[in-house]
């Protein structure tokens, strides 16, 4: 305590000295333009990590920075989101995982927490669509790998949840929101960012919008950095780039493609297992704005 209430007399007499302007604007209310859902690990601070100012990120955090579906319970984060989107006007959502999470670790090993921590294990339970993607698709891999898998695909799994409200289907019908999801690299500070086209992991200057070439977005020379999805292959389209495997994973042999009870086929990912179910690889690939 000794130790925070010298840093409040700190940022009294330093930080808020030099920027007393910004907070005086701040005082007569915010204008964040961006929504930043992360976990309560004390090892992530958002504006630290994106080097934003006050006022510029509306944040929501918990274990395992997870939306619940619309519905599935009555907590602040389906109010914070709603107000987010329609009394702030935020166009951009940004869902952030990371690496070592203690949320994740215990999705899996849920059932050892119910006894000790009944709570969390309840609060854990709106991701159960993440344990049991991770359980029935990815065998074979140690707990590390499969921890880095679950943190990956939770992240997935949320911009799933967050398109089951209302205001953010119509909001995404209307091309009026953007949904991001990331994973940060404790270890090494690195960011990686979700790309819905390729199913895989990228970095994050590839959502970046060519300045004056709107829909185009930067290219890097970086390679994907995580296992992709059974991406559907559509007619008269060449199929994506196939992404390498998590580092620190060994891809076994790739699988025929498969048929998808869709008509399409879907090509196998790079490690023979499936990033995604091809129904839910193919809601996120097509996006509300094309139904």
């Amino acid at each position: 305590m000794k130790k925070l209430i010298g840093g409040l007399r700190s940022f009294k007499t330093d930080y808020f000295t030099r920027h007393q302007d910004l907070f005086e604007q701040l005082s007569h209310g915010q204008k964040p333009r961006v929504l930043f859902i992360t976990c309560s690990d004390s090892r992530i601070d958002p504006n630290l990590l994106t080097q934003a100012a006050p006022g510029e990120l509306f944040v929501i955090r918990n274990a395992g920075n997870m939306i619940p579906p619309y519905g599935a319970a009555n907590g602040g984060e389906g109010a914070s989101l709603e107000y987010a989107i329609q009394a702030l006007g935020i166009e951009q959502i940004i869902v952030c995982g990371h690496s070592h999470c203690g949320a994740m670790k215990g999705l899996l090993q849920l059932g050892s927490l119910e006894e000790d921590m009944p709570l969390v294990y309840e609060w854990l339970r709106h991701a159960e669509a993440t344990r049991r993607l991770v359980k029935e698709n990815y065998q074979g891999y140690s707990k590390e790998e499969l921890l880095e898998i679950a943190i990956a695909e939770n992240v997935v799994t949320q911009i799933e949840n967050l398109r089951t409200y209302p205001i953010v289907h119509s909001r995404l019908y209307q091309q009026k929101l953007s949904i991001y999801g990331w994973v940060y690299l404790i270890e090494t500070g690195e960011v990686l960012a979700y790309d819905p086209e390729t199913h895989s992991y990228m970095s994050p200057q590839t959502q970046l919008e060519e300045p004056g070439r709107p829909g185009q977005y930067v290219t890097t020379s970086a390679p994907p950095s995580a296992v992709a999805c059974n991406l559907p292959s559509w007619d008269d389209e060449p199929p994506p780039p196939v992404p390498h495997a998590i580092p620190g994973i060994t891809a076994p042999a790739q699988p025929a493609p498969r048929a998808t009870g869709n008509g399409h086929q879907t090509q196998p990912s790079p490690g023979g297992i499936s990033w995604l179910p091809p129904a839910q690889a193919d809601r996120i690939y097509r996006g509300s704005a094309s139904r």
